[in-house]
């Protein structure tokens, strides 16, 4: 073993003086060695990246590899069931998980479906959706959560329209989706939810192999070749990715800006700041979840070199507050450039529905402050309760009134 490296338990990853900070270890890591040998939880000894321009070449570099059964978890799993759905191959159609060449198969037939042109088309549907869920916390009245009211229905009604789900299944698809996506679901709830969710796509895949629509879902069924069981993964996969992403960004984006009342009053005074307001919330508030990647062979990155086999866990909130790429980092800022954050990561596995959250971004926080200008906590900030353990952090209620 290096006599340098070191182990980064559970504990050092979320302890933090205050819920919009990151854990004090990724700075001082950072600071000693952005790229070092770490200890895995399974006795592997790979590779720590917190540095930005680290993180952003291994993101970029073909020579490493995100397959799961290459790769060694960082902390201890907590049940054999994790274990074995973390070690084992993907499922067709799981493709965040594969490589080039299988991976770029469906990144095509994805991302002419998610161009930013096309999201940008949806602006006018994000607003009606929006001022819709508006009109509910408005008629029933402070106080609300505003995860319940807002930050989960929108992005989830949104995502689902985006796939074709039917109305008559989409209100129990939601409902099955919140159960898999929320942290406080026991295994049987999340299996049976997972469950009812595979039930809905082979209708589906039907109706739209035989009547295609508009929808992205339409296009994917009748224009890539999938078979049933790929487009079921991939449908999956969209569904989580397009709500637990941006659910956690308008739910955790809101308090930061009411935390921030100087920032939020810059945005107010000037609507036009609200592009770079999201891209400062996306490189502020990234959580303290890693990436990771195994090489392939032996590279040499930042001149440190990682052996073929290696796995590197990739902090991308570390490297987004890294002072040597951002100025005054861990401050809050929407007037600074935040363009090149890695929020959503860099390379062949960026985001493909990025574009889709940007405009969700851009439309419901400046619809919300305005509708309701008085907009404020309900509680103290140290009693919003918080989840800390994925790529972003996020609120788990977020009690608000005006």
């Amino acid at each position: 073993m290096t006599q340098s490296a070191i182990s980064l338990p559970w504990e050092a990853r979320t302890e933090r003086r205050t819920p919009f900070d990151q854990p004090g270890a990724f700075a001082r890591l950072r600071e000693e060695r952005p790229l070092r040998p770490m200890v895995f939880a399974d006795g592997h000894e790979g590779w720590l990246a917190t540095g930005y321009e680290a993180v952003r070449a291994i993101l970029a570099d073909g020579r490493f590899s995100v397959r799961r059964e290459l790769t060694h978890p960082p902390v201890t799993l907590p049940n054999a069931e994790e274990q074995a759905i973390f070690h084992g191959p993907p499922p067709p159609g799981m493709f965040v998980r594969m490589d080039p060449p299988e991976h770029t198969r469906y990144r095509k037939l994805l991302a002419r479906e998610f161009t930013a042109r096309r999201m940008r088309r949806l602006e006018e549907r994000v607003a009606e959706v929006t001022g819709d869920h508006l009109d509910g916390m408005e008629r029933t009245g402070p106080p609300a959560d505003l995860v319940q009211a807002l930050a989960r229905p929108v992005p989830s009604l949104l995502i689902c329209e985006l796939l074709g789900i039917p109305d008559s299944d989409m209100a129990a698809f939601r409902q099955a989706g919140d159960t898999v996506l929320d942290p406080a679901s026991s295994p049987e709830e999340v299996r049976q939810g997972y469950a009812a969710m595979l039930g809905v796509f082979p209708p589906l895949i039907a109706r739209r192999r035989a009547a295609p629509t508009e929808d992205v879902f339409s296009g994917l069924v009748n224009g890539g070749g999938l078979s049933d069981e790929e487009l079921t993964s991939v449908g999956l996969l969209l569904f989580a990715g397009g709500m637990e992403t941006t659910t956690g960004l308008l739910g955790f984006g809101t308090f930061t800006l009411l935390h921030h009342p100087d920032q939020l009053q810059a945005l107010r005074r000037d609507p036009g700041l609200i592009d770079g307001a999201v891209e400062e919330l996306l490189r502020f508030i990234t959580g303290p979840g890693g990436m990771l990647r195994t090489a392939l062979e032996d590279v040499r990155i930042e001149g440190e070199l990682i052996r073929k086999g290696q796995t590197v866990e990739l902090l991308v909130g570390a490297a987004n507050h890294d002072p040597a790429r951002f100025e005054r980092p861990d401050e809050f800022d929407i007037v600074r450039s935040g363009h090149g954050h890695l929020a959503f990561g860099h390379g062949v596995h960026q985001c493909l529905g990025q574009h889709l959250a940007r405009v969700e971004l851009r439309t419901v926080f400046p619809a919300l402050f305005q509708r309701f200008p008085g907009l404020r906590l309900a509680v103290p900030s140290d009693e919003v309760p918080m989840r800390t353990d994925s790529n972003f952090y996020s609120v788990t209620r977020l009690p608000v009134e005006w």
